[in-house]
Order: structure tokens, then C-alpha cells, then sequence
């Protein structure tokens, strides 16, 4: 692919924005949560998991613990037990304890509205704090990057390269802030939906005129 301009990446990327919106108007987080906080619990499970396991153990999970005290004071072991299927169960159950502490001692048992001091939490990084802040909050602090947005973002010739934090820097400019969030969901159900990693539809992807398919085997 020749080396493209950023006016021409923008412009492309406000193009590929317009046709994701067309095709999923409805794109929202699939984590399930009733409130800030479930949700940020919720985040810091899915780490290395799907969605779909952490809304399986959330289910339960929330009945249990309603508030950042309740998971403050819940031994370790009872906590590394009911999330056990989510993976890295023990290091998750720690950062939610220390999480929902940090909670209690300083912000009133609230989560807090702010990307510093969302960072600051245990098992907080910028993307758990971008999905809290855009999807609990409605502020469009920056871009979620996982694994869909990594993956899609390079094919389509937006970013490159591994590293979310560069990645949220170059996507940032290219996509208007108030879609900052939904960008972010637009590509994560495109991913899911029709964008897979290892065989991507391309022959019907909505997207298919504006995505130079970079890392693409043809099949």
C-alpha cells in the first residue's frame, strides 16, 4: 500500500466510521452492567476472557456483590472461586479487593469520572478506564483498544504495529471525539461479526472499498 497522507487517512477513516454506523446503528458494549461500578468489575474480568464467559459469571457474581464494600471485604479465596473461569482468577480477585478498597477509602464507595484517576485503581489501565468512562459515563476520553481494534485498525492501514497506547495516539485524530466510543464498538462487532482474524468475509464486508486488507491471505 502506498504511503498515505494523514488528510487521506482522515478522510478515510470518517468514511469507514459512516459505513460501520450504517451497518451497526445499534453497537453497544456487550459486557452486561447495571452501574459504574458492575461494569468496571465487569472490565477488569474480561481480560484475556470473553465477554460472553464474564456475563456468565457476573450473572451470579452480582448478586453476591452489590457494592465496592461488599467486594472489599470478601476473602480472596471466596472471590478467586467465583470467577474462576474468567482465567488469571487469583491476580483478578486481587485487583477487585484492592480495586474496590482504593474505592471505599477514597472516593465513597463511587467510581470516580476521571481517566487519571481511573488509571490509578488496581487492574485499571486506559482501556479498562476508556470502556468505564464512554459506556457508564458517556465521556469520550480516548479510544478502547483490545484485541478487535488492534487487529482491524492495522488491516484497514489506520495504525500499526501492537501497542495499544500508540494505537489510541494515531486513532485518536483520525476519528471525531464524539465517536470516539462507538468507534470502538463499531469496529469490535465488525471483528465479531464479519471481520474474523484468521478468514475475514471480505467478498461482503461493508467495508470492503475503504480497507487496503493489510496481513490478508487470500483463501
Amino acid at each position: 500500500m502506498p504511503r498515505e497522507s494523514t488528510a487521506a487517512k482522515k478522510e478515510r477513516a470518517l468514511k469507514i466510521c459512516a459505513a460501520l454506523q450504517r451497518t451497526y446503528p445499534n453497537a453497544h458494549c456487550e459486557l452486561n452492567f447495571s452501574s459504574p461500578l458492575q461494569l468496571l468489575v465487569a472490565t477488569i474480568l474480561s481480560a484475556q476472557c470473553t465477554d460472553k464467559r464474564v456475563n456468565l459469571v457476573t450473572a451470579e457474581l452480582f448478586k453476591k456483590y452489590r457494592t465496592a464494600e461488599d467486594f472489599a471485604n470478601a476473602p480472596p479465596a471466596e472471590i478467586e472461586e467465583a470467577i474462576r473461569s474468567t482465567g488469571f482468577f487469583r491476580n483478578k480477585a486481587k485487583n477487585i479487593k484492592a480495586c474496590c478498597a482504593a474505592l471505599m477509602g477514597r472516593f465513597g464507595g463511587e467510581v470516580p469520572h476521571t481517566m487519571d484517576e481511573l488509571h490509578a485503581l488496581a487492574g485499571v489501565g486506559r482501556k479498562t478506564a476508556n470502556v468505564v468512562l464512554g459506556n457508564a459515563f458517556g465521556i469520550n476520553a480516548g479510544v478502547v483498544v483490545d484485541t478487535h481494534v488492534t487487529r482491524l485498525a492495522n488491516r484497514q492501514g489506520l495504525t500499526k504495529g501492537t501497542d495499544a497506547v500508540k494505537i489510541e495516539r494515531a486513532l485518536m485524530p483520525l476519528v471525531p471525539q464524539n465517536d470516539w466510543t462507538r468507534f470502538s464498538h463499531w469496529l469490535i462487532w465488525h471483528g465479531r461479526r464479519r471481520c474474523n482474524a484468521r478468514k475475514p468475509d471480505c467478498a461482503n464486508c461493508e467495508i470492503h472499498k475503504l480497507c487496503p486488507q493489510i496481513g490478508v491471505k487470500s483463501f
